[in-house]
Protein backbone atom coordinates (compact mmCIF):
# COMPACT_ATOMS: atom_id res chain seq x y z
CA UNK A 1 0.00 0.00 0.00
CA UNK A 2 1.20 3.71 -0.99
CA UNK A 3 1.42 6.23 2.22
CA UNK A 4 -1.66 7.83 0.32
CA UNK A 5 -3.62 4.60 0.70
CA UNK A 6 -7.23 5.30 2.08
CA UNK A 7 -8.31 3.14 4.59
CA UNK A 8 -12.26 3.58 5.95
CA UNK A 9 -12.77 3.84 9.81
CA UNK A 10 -15.98 2.80 10.14
CA UNK A 11 -15.88 2.31 14.01
CA UNK A 12 -17.26 5.30 15.85
CA UNK A 13 -16.78 7.29 18.25
CA UNK A 14 -13.52 7.27 20.61
CA UNK A 15 -12.60 4.21 19.43
CA UNK A 16 -12.51 5.06 16.09
CA UNK A 17 -10.43 8.58 16.65
CA UNK A 18 -7.94 5.77 18.55
CA UNK A 19 -7.73 3.68 14.92
CA UNK A 20 -7.65 6.75 12.63
CA UNK A 21 -4.49 8.35 14.55
CA UNK A 22 -2.63 4.96 14.86
CA UNK A 23 -3.09 4.07 10.88
CA UNK A 24 -2.10 8.01 10.31
CA UNK A 25 0.94 8.08 12.34
CA UNK A 26 1.78 4.12 10.31
CA UNK A 27 1.42 6.29 6.82
CA UNK A 28 -2.23 5.65 6.04
CA UNK A 29 -5.06 7.96 5.17
CA UNK A 30 -7.57 7.26 7.51
CA UNK A 31 -11.16 8.43 6.52
CA UNK A 32 -14.26 7.91 8.54
CA UNK A 33 -17.75 7.53 7.00
CA UNK A 34 -20.42 8.52 9.64
CA UNK A 35 -22.19 5.22 9.46
CA UNK A 36 -22.91 5.17 13.68
CA UNK A 37 -22.76 6.92 15.75
CA UNK A 38 -23.82 6.00 20.27
CA UNK A 39 -26.07 7.74 22.29
CA UNK A 40 -26.47 7.18 25.60
CA UNK A 41 -30.03 6.32 26.85
CA UNK A 42 -31.71 9.00 28.80
CA UNK A 43 -32.92 8.71 32.72
CA UNK A 44 -36.05 7.27 31.36
CA UNK A 45 -34.63 4.66 29.15
CA UNK A 46 -32.04 2.81 31.93
CA UNK A 47 -32.82 0.26 34.37
CA UNK A 48 -31.70 1.94 37.77
CA UNK A 49 -32.03 -0.72 39.95
CA UNK A 50 -28.82 -2.84 38.81
CA UNK A 51 -26.73 0.26 39.08
CA UNK A 52 -28.74 1.04 43.10
CA UNK A 53 -28.06 -2.61 43.70
CA UNK A 54 -24.52 -2.81 42.07
CA UNK A 55 -22.70 -3.66 45.54
CA UNK A 56 -25.34 -6.51 45.92
CA UNK A 57 -23.70 -8.52 42.05
CA UNK A 58 -20.50 -10.34 42.58
CA UNK A 59 -19.14 -9.96 38.72
CA UNK A 60 -19.53 -6.43 36.76
CA UNK A 61 -18.80 -7.11 32.78
CA UNK A 62 -18.51 -4.21 30.81
CA UNK A 63 -18.33 -4.84 26.91
CA UNK A 64 -17.05 -1.53 25.04
CA UNK A 65 -14.83 1.37 26.42
CA UNK A 66 -18.34 3.61 25.79
CA UNK A 67 -20.58 1.22 27.96
CA UNK A 68 -17.56 2.03 30.65
CA UNK A 69 -17.72 5.87 30.10
CA UNK A 70 -21.34 5.39 30.78
CA UNK A 71 -21.68 3.52 33.53
CA UNK A 72 -18.81 5.75 35.22
CA UNK A 73 -21.17 8.61 34.60
CA UNK A 74 -24.06 6.97 36.39
CA UNK A 75 -22.37 5.03 39.52
CA UNK A 76 -20.91 8.93 40.29
CA UNK A 77 -24.54 9.52 40.71
CA UNK A 78 -25.72 7.04 42.82
CA UNK A 79 -22.11 5.94 44.65
CA UNK A 80 -20.09 8.60 46.13
CA UNK A 81 -17.74 5.95 46.86
CA UNK A 82 -18.09 2.28 45.02
CA UNK A 83 -18.28 -0.31 46.71
CA UNK A 84 -15.69 -3.36 47.47
CA UNK A 85 -17.87 -6.23 46.90
CA UNK A 86 -18.09 -6.60 42.87
CA UNK A 87 -15.21 -7.98 40.85
CA UNK A 88 -14.77 -6.50 37.08
CA UNK A 89 -14.25 -8.00 33.89
CA UNK A 90 -13.68 -5.69 30.78
CA UNK A 91 -13.61 -7.10 27.00
CA UNK A 92 -10.36 -5.04 26.16
CA UNK A 93 -7.51 -3.12 27.86
CA UNK A 94 -9.58 0.49 26.09
CA UNK A 95 -12.52 -0.65 28.43
CA UNK A 96 -10.51 -1.39 31.48
CA UNK A 97 -8.42 2.12 31.52
CA UNK A 98 -11.60 3.89 31.05
CA UNK A 99 -12.79 2.05 34.30
CA UNK A 100 -9.57 2.71 36.10
CA UNK A 101 -9.36 6.08 35.23
CA UNK A 102 -13.14 6.59 36.35
CA UNK A 103 -13.49 4.42 39.11
CA UNK A 104 -9.95 3.61 39.99
CA UNK A 105 -11.27 -0.29 39.93
CA UNK A 106 -8.85 -2.67 38.39
CA UNK A 107 -10.44 -4.68 35.67
CA UNK A 108 -9.32 -8.08 34.56
CA UNK A 109 -9.04 -8.64 30.99
CA UNK A 110 -8.90 -11.36 28.55
CA UNK A 111 -5.22 -12.59 27.58
CA UNK A 112 -3.96 -10.45 24.69
CA UNK A 113 -3.67 -12.77 22.55
CA UNK A 114 -7.14 -14.18 21.93
CA UNK A 115 -7.87 -10.79 20.94
CA UNK A 116 -10.95 -8.93 22.83
CA UNK A 117 -14.33 -10.74 21.87
CA UNK A 118 -16.79 -12.36 24.14
CA UNK A 119 -15.36 -15.62 23.36
CA UNK A 120 -12.17 -14.54 24.94
CA UNK A 121 -13.81 -13.26 27.82
CA UNK A 122 -15.55 -16.54 28.60
CA UNK A 123 -12.57 -18.35 28.11
CA UNK A 124 -10.52 -16.66 31.57
CA UNK A 125 -10.10 -19.14 34.58
CA UNK A 126 -11.96 -16.99 36.92
CA UNK A 127 -15.31 -17.33 34.53
CA UNK A 128 -15.37 -20.89 34.37
CA UNK A 129 -17.92 -21.66 37.47
CA UNK A 130 -20.37 -18.78 38.66
CA UNK A 131 -22.37 -21.63 40.76
CA UNK A 132 -25.00 -18.89 42.13
CA UNK A 133 -22.79 -15.67 41.51
CA UNK A 134 -25.08 -12.79 40.46
CA UNK A 135 -23.76 -11.16 37.14
CA UNK A 136 -24.37 -7.60 35.94
CA UNK A 137 -23.38 -7.01 31.84
CA UNK A 138 -22.79 -3.67 30.95
CA UNK A 139 -22.81 -2.51 27.69
CA UNK A 140 -25.58 -1.17 24.51
CA UNK A 141 -28.84 -1.82 23.72
CA UNK A 142 -29.19 -5.23 21.14
CA UNK A 143 -25.65 -6.47 20.41
CA UNK A 144 -24.83 -10.16 20.98
CA UNK A 145 -25.97 -12.23 23.72
CA UNK A 146 -23.65 -14.72 24.39
CA UNK A 147 -22.29 -13.26 26.97
CA UNK A 148 -25.11 -13.10 29.48
CA UNK A 149 -26.10 -16.81 27.89
CA UNK A 150 -23.22 -18.47 28.49
CA UNK A 151 -22.76 -16.99 32.16
CA UNK A 152 -26.08 -18.19 32.90
CA UNK A 153 -25.18 -22.05 31.78
CA UNK A 154 -21.86 -21.97 33.73
CA UNK A 155 -24.59 -21.31 37.09
CA UNK A 156 -25.00 -17.40 37.14
CA UNK A 157 -27.58 -14.96 37.11
CA UNK A 158 -26.87 -12.31 34.64
CA UNK A 159 -28.84 -9.55 34.19
CA UNK A 160 -27.70 -7.19 31.05
CA UNK A 161 -27.61 -3.49 31.56
CA UNK A 162 -28.16 -1.11 28.39
CA UNK A 163 -26.41 1.72 29.06
CA UNK A 164 -26.04 3.51 25.76
CA UNK A 165 -28.07 2.67 21.77
CA UNK A 166 -26.48 2.33 18.14
CA UNK A 167 -27.87 5.39 15.92
CA UNK A 168 -27.75 4.13 12.29
CA UNK A 169 -27.22 6.34 9.64
CA UNK A 170 -26.54 7.07 5.62
CA UNK A 171 -23.48 7.68 4.83
CA UNK A 172 -23.25 11.25 3.33
CA UNK A 173 -22.17 11.52 -0.34
CA UNK A 174 -18.96 11.23 -0.55
CA UNK A 175 -18.69 8.10 1.62
CA UNK A 176 -21.61 6.63 -0.54
CA UNK A 177 -19.27 7.00 -3.35
CA UNK A 178 -16.19 5.42 -1.88
CA UNK A 179 -18.48 2.41 -0.64
CA UNK A 180 -20.29 2.04 -4.49
CA UNK A 181 -16.95 2.33 -6.28
CA UNK A 182 -14.99 0.59 -3.89
CA UNK A 183 -12.41 3.91 -4.11
CA UNK A 184 -10.60 2.98 -1.05
CA UNK A 185 -8.05 0.22 -0.26
CA UNK A 186 -9.08 -0.94 2.87
CA UNK A 187 -11.64 -1.26 4.95
CA UNK A 188 -11.54 -1.94 8.76
CA UNK A 189 -14.93 -3.31 10.84
CA UNK A 190 -15.43 -4.07 14.33
CA UNK A 191 -18.81 -5.02 14.95
CA UNK A 192 -21.60 -7.35 13.05
CA UNK A 193 -24.43 -5.09 13.30
CA UNK A 194 -22.17 -2.33 11.64
CA UNK A 195 -21.05 -5.02 8.91
CA UNK A 196 -24.80 -5.41 8.03
CA UNK A 197 -25.44 -1.63 8.20
CA UNK A 198 -22.96 -0.62 5.55
CA UNK A 199 -23.13 -3.29 3.17
CA UNK A 200 -26.38 -2.09 2.00
CA UNK A 201 -24.41 0.76 0.00
CA UNK A 202 -21.39 -1.26 -1.01
CA UNK A 203 -20.94 -2.07 -4.82
CA UNK A 204 -19.05 -4.84 -6.12
CA UNK A 205 -15.82 -3.07 -6.14
CA UNK A 206 -16.45 -2.43 -2.71
CA UNK A 207 -16.92 -6.24 -1.69
CA UNK A 208 -13.36 -6.79 -3.65
CA UNK A 209 -11.02 -4.84 -1.55
CA UNK A 210 -9.57 -6.15 1.36
CA UNK A 211 -11.60 -5.73 4.60
CA UNK A 212 -9.81 -6.06 8.00
CA UNK A 213 -12.24 -7.38 10.82
CA UNK A 214 -11.53 -8.08 14.28
CA UNK A 215 -12.51 -11.68 14.93
CA UNK A 216 -13.09 -14.98 12.97
CA UNK A 217 -16.91 -14.51 13.90
CA UNK A 218 -17.19 -11.16 11.81
CA UNK A 219 -15.37 -13.06 9.11
CA UNK A 220 -17.75 -15.71 8.81
CA UNK A 221 -20.81 -12.88 8.45
CA UNK A 222 -18.46 -10.75 6.02
CA UNK A 223 -18.14 -14.40 3.56
CA UNK A 224 -21.76 -14.47 3.44
CA UNK A 225 -22.31 -11.09 2.38
CA UNK A 226 -19.90 -11.62 -0.20
CA UNK A 227 -16.50 -10.13 0.96
CA UNK A 228 -14.23 -11.78 -0.69
CA UNK A 229 -10.88 -10.38 0.55
CA UNK A 230 -11.35 -11.09 4.24
CA UNK A 231 -8.44 -10.49 6.74
CA UNK A 232 -8.80 -11.12 10.47
CA UNK A 233 -6.86 -8.75 13.05
CA UNK A 234 -5.65 -10.50 16.49
CA UNK A 235 -8.54 -8.66 17.87
CA UNK A 236 -10.12 -4.99 17.70
CA UNK A 237 -7.25 -2.81 19.70
CA UNK A 238 -5.71 0.23 16.72
CA UNK A 239 -2.43 -1.97 17.19
CA UNK A 240 -4.01 -4.92 15.87
CA UNK A 241 -5.58 -3.21 13.05
CA UNK A 242 -2.88 -1.49 12.08
CA UNK A 243 -1.16 -4.49 12.09
CA UNK A 244 -3.34 -6.32 9.78
CA UNK A 245 -3.55 -3.00 7.37
CA UNK A 246 0.66 -3.67 6.88
CA UNK A 247 -0.04 -6.81 6.09
CA UNK A 248 -2.34 -6.86 3.76
CA UNK A 249 0.14 -3.90 2.33
CA UNK A 250 2.62 -6.61 1.96
CA UNK A 251 0.83 -9.26 0.31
Amino acid sequence: MSAASRILVTRPGEGGERLAQALSEAGFTPARPALMHLQPLGVDEVKRAPLLDVDQYDVVVVTSPFAAECLVEWLDRYWPQLPQGPRFYALGVATAATLYRGLDVKASVPDPGRGTTSEALLAMRSLARLDGQRVLVVGGMGGRQLLAKTLETRGARATKLALYQRVYTAPDATAANWLATGDFTAMTVTSGELLEHLVIWCGQAALNKPLIVSSQRLATLADTMGFASLHVAQGATPEALVTAVQEVGDT
